[in-house]
């Protein structure tokens, strides 16, 4: 059995410029990798049929999963014949604007290379991604990058300043195409990019802080109040700056000093279930 971490992700911005032709959306947004993770496991089958195996009921065992998207795609592009067992340890929660699904089809790809000999290089394994969701190309990389396109061009840009993140999900589930199907361009307050890759590459924690900028925000805001109930008291309870990550409902809290996230961590869990204390990661996944 092949092991391998598939890292959450979390945006730091999160901007939508225009509606493209092709229906997508054209977005620029800074995503950075977060030390909470599903564990895949991949072991080779002989009968040639792709299985999903997971904790979570609630997770797809077809086609409907990223990660057997990512086993076929590959299977079918370089003639494998044997099957794969793709075990998916779930710890990120699903539909949380997490891209949960996206790095478990990522961490597959990236397990697959090494099971299936197939010496592809990250580069070439983002573009499969491409292939299967929008941010599953930046999956495949981790670390910190500046996302383009509908999400799939990937830019490297340096580690954010370390600090804790305090996840913090409500007992919902977001559809992304809902709140993208629910955005109006006109008036809203974009976030600046380039001064949050200004915040990163100089390592300067109160300009990150006051450059977080998500434009969904105000679309699941509207659909579901109690995301913004949550990020109201984060900022009460005392997190250096509060944003939803990607279409919600998961938002996350930076926190610089240590005694102040147990404090945070504590009041949340008072009405909010779901809540996890991470630190960045920042730097880029090993190749499997």
């Amino acid at each position: 059995m092949l092991y391998v971490k598939a890292p959450a992700k979390i945006n730091l911005t999160l901007d939508v410029l225009y509606k493209r032709p092709d229906n997508y959306h054209e977005v620029e947004m800074i995503m950075t990798t977060v030390d909470l993770a599903d564990r895949i496991g991949l072991e080779s089958r002989h009968d040639g049929q792709i299985k999903i195996v997971s904790t979570d009921n609630f997770v797809p065992d077809d086609h409907r999963n990223f990660a057997y998207q990512a086993a076929e795609l590959l299977r079918n592009t370089y003639g494998i014949k044997e099957g794969v067992t793709i075990s998916i340890e779930k710890q990120i929660p699903i539909a949380a604007g997490l891209a949960g699904g996206s790095s478990d089809a990522a961490a597959t790809l990236r397990g697959l290379n090494e099971l299936w000999n197939l010496n592809l290089s990250l580069d070439e394994l983002a573009e499969y991604g491409a292939k299967i969701g929008s941010d599953v190309s930046f999956c495949v990389y981790g670390g910190t990058a500046l996302a383009t396109g509908r999400g799939e061009k990937i830019q490297e840009i340096a580690p954010p300043p370390p600090c804790w993140v305090i996840l913090a999900k409500p007992k919902i589930g977001v559809s992304t195409a809902d709140v993208y199907g629910g955005l109006k361009l006109d008036g809203i307050k974009h976030p600046n990019t380039k001064q949050m890759i200004q915040a990163i590459e100089t390592n300067d924690y109160p300009l990150l802080c006051a450059s977080l900028g998500n434009v969904l925000e105000t679309v699941t805001f509207k659909l579901h109040p109690e995301v913004v109930t949550i990020k109201e008291q984060m900022q009460r309870f005392g997190a250096d700056a509060v944003l939803m990550s990607g279409s919600g409902p998961t938002v996350f809290g930076l926190v610089e000093s240590e005694p102040r996230v147990s404090r945070i961590y504590n009041g949340l869990r008072g009405f909010c279930e779901e809540v996890y204390v991470v630190r960045l990661l920042g730097e880029r996944n090993p190749l499997a």
